[in-house]
């Protein structure tokens, strides 16, 4: 999961035995804490051997009481504390239209068996315990970073995942929306993130849903990447898109990434 930069919040490392104060114990309940709940959510916690959680990030919980990585419509995203270090810990809410996060634990597994995603370390009802990347959305990553060499190293690795995804038969559901799930670390190495809403049960569209995002359409990024790496042949993008789309060949991924990559 992201730890996104840009400027943060005061951190606070609360141990597990204090999270039963406010406002932490709101956070692990969000939005609704229940007493019997946050006990339950705390065993949970230590079975996976969590001593502390960490409070910092861009995101907010409560105005700005409570910095976090990320709020969503099923979780809230955390630093935690291990043994062995630092991990990014998704906590379900209570009013989440799901009973657990198992099936997203399983999803993210799968997309690991591809070497894509956050390395998944635990899961339960409750929690997700993944590998803590940090780093920063594509979006400003790409403010700071204008090598187009680099750019197209990033880009390749990116449509790669895509693809590995595609033969693996993981549809990931929200690259449409790639802004929030590409996540480039210190390295120079990019992240999909997020399996919330990924699915083995539908028709993967994962190459095809991330090229519309970043060389077509009208998003800030694609604009920006337009200038960076040159504008695309329309038509020969559509054409070589739909032959990929019905095929999922390499060969006609090869074609792809060339019209992409191309400058």
């Amino acid at each position: 999961m992201p730890r996104r930069n840009g400027q943060l919040k005061n951190l606070t490392i609360v141990p597990l035995e204090q999270l039963i104060q406010e406002p932490y114990a709101s956070v692990l309940c969000f939005p609704s804490p229940r007493r019997t709940e946050l006990q339950n959510r705390l065993e949970e916690l230590r079975k996976h051997g969590i001593s502390a959680l960490e409070f910092s990030g861009t995101a907010s919980l409560f105005g700005v009481a409570v910095p976090v990585l990320g709020k969503g419509f099923v979780g809230i995203v955390v630093i935690a504390h291990l043994k062995n270090g630092r991990v990014a810990l998704k906590i379900r809410r209570t009013d989440a239209d799901r009973a657990d996060l198992l099936r997203e634990a399983k999803m993210l597994s799968v997309a690991n068996c591809a070497n894509v995603g956050p390395k998944l370390m635990a899961g339960s009802k409750n929690f997700l315990v993944m590998q803590l990347i940090d780093g920063d959305l594509l979006p400003n990553w790409l403010e700071t970073n204008k090598d187009p060499k680099k750019i197209k190293l990033v880009l390749r690795d990116i449509l790669e995942q895509c693809y590995r995804l595609d033969r693996t038969g993981l549809d990931h559901g929200e690259l449409s929306k790639a802004p929030k799930h590409l996540l480039i670390d210190k390295s120079g190495s990019p992240f999909i993130v997020d399996f919330e809403t990924a699915s083995v049960e539908r028709r993967v569209s994962n190459v095809t849903a991330v090229c519309q995002y970043l060389f077509a359409g009208n998003s800030s990024t694609s604009k920006i990447l337009a200038e960076m790496l040159g504008q695309k042949d329309k038509w020969e993008f559509i054409g070589v898109l739909k032959a990929y789309k019905k095929s999922k060949s390499r060969h006609d991924f090869e074609s792809l990434l060339k019209i992409c990559l191309s400058q």
